[in-house]
């Protein structure tokens, strides 16, 4: 399946508060349901468990309402280790959902307004199918100038059957946003294939790819 690039209503903020409010219910019932939530913090897992870290400074990139960060932080400290998570996204309003307890910073993701190993580990979530093939890569080099450890992305595997589901699940959401973004998201993901590729072009040391439920891939970047 071709990747095709199809603009985002959300992106664009091309909706009513009401719209985009229904839409951002619809995101945390993705994140929820269908693996969001349980990648990035497994992710995350695993990069406290290679550097056996005692404590988690985490920086979520395009981190939105907030919800992801905030169950990080809930379900990491619930495990024992303390985790500070920072929001990151473009503009404030787009982080006025949950989290009240999180730092939040407004700003360019392909110029991080932060100095070097400034963080232990840098993430996103559902980020990486924004962006071009190039700013994939200056992207993931700029998160790991940033990051002390390690660089971590959940996303969208693109494929015919996560684009039926997707296009199917349309009399199911709340937003007529989420009726034309989610479809378009799939269509413009990335294979497996195509990030082990944007990976090798990185600075980073090593980097695996894993398969997370659903229909989702987990990229982890290694400093060392």
């Amino acid at each position: 399946m071709k990747r095709v690039v199809t603009p985002e209503l959300l992106d664009e903020d091309l909706g009513t508060p009401e719209e985009i409010r229904r839409t951002l219910l619809d995101l945390r019932g993705f994140n929820q349901n269908f693996g969001g939530f349980r990648s990035v913090t497994a992710l995350l897992r695993n990069g406290v468990n290679k550097y056996r870290l005692r404590s988690l400074s985490f920086l979520d990139v395009a981190g939105g309402s907030g919800d992801v960060a905030e169950y990080v932080q809930r379900t990491l400290s619930g495990e024992g280790l303390p985790v500070r998570a920072t929001l990151f996204d473009r503009a404030v309003s787009h982080m006025s959902g949950r989290g009240a307890g999180l730092e939040r910073v407004a700003g360019d993701a392909l110029r991080l307004p932060f100095a070097s190993a400034s963080f232990d580990m840098v993430g996103c979530n559902l980020f990486v199918h924004h962006l071009e093939p190039g700013d994939v890569v200056r992207f993931l080099n700029e998160a790991l100038r940033v990051a002390r450890f390690a660089v971590i992305a959940s996303d969208l595997r693109r494929n015919l059957f996560h684009w039926a589901v997707a296009y199917a699940g349309r009399v199911t959401y709340r937003s007529r946003l989420t009726r034309n973004d989610a479809p378009a998201s799939v269509r413009r993901a990335y294979t497996p294939a195509e990030i082990s590729a944007l990976a090798a072009k990185t600075a980073a040391a090593s980097f695996e790819i894993s398969p997370y439920y659903f229909q989702r891939f987990g990229l982890a970047l290694w400093k060392a």
